[in-house]
């Protein structure tokens, strides 16, 4: 099995930065390849949100728009682990995190192109 493990998360006032970590282990990788690992947020009463990707084997990344230019997604491909920096937080920020790998060629801004997830990581950011 595959398990996807996000922590990092937490609260923080307006302003401040975060850093989340997702790491990826089990049985994984003599069975498929991860393409793409990518997060996402969900906040209370709204769709799962697109936040940031990035290609397993390259730099190259993806980010939504209330994100850029606040939020860097970056790899360490050898530890099978992803991490989000995140700058400038604001209150809208607030959300449960996931962490999704994709292992197959699929439009990586969306949900359902993604095969694995964990369980989420609360962030809070106060006002």
């Amino acid at each position: 099995q595959v398990q996807v493990v996000e922590s990092g998360g937490g609260s923080v006032q307006a302003g401040g930065s975060l850093r989340l970590s997702c790491a990826a282990s089990g049985r994984t990788f003599s069975t498929f390849r991860i393409a793409a690992m990518a997060w996402f947020r969900q906040a209370p009463g709204k769709e799962r949100e697109f936040i940031a990707t990035i290609r397993y084997n390259s730099d190259i990344t993806y980010y939504g728009d209330s994100v850029t230019g606040r939020f860097t997604i970056s790899r360490d491909s050898a530890k099978n682990t992803m991490y989000l920096q995140m700058n400038s937080l604001k209150p809208e920020d607030t959300a449960v995190y996931y962490c999704a790998l994709n292992t197959r060629p699929a439009n990586l801004l969306i949900r359902s192109s993604y095969d694995y997830w964990g369980q989420g990581t609360q962030v809070t950011v106060s006002s």
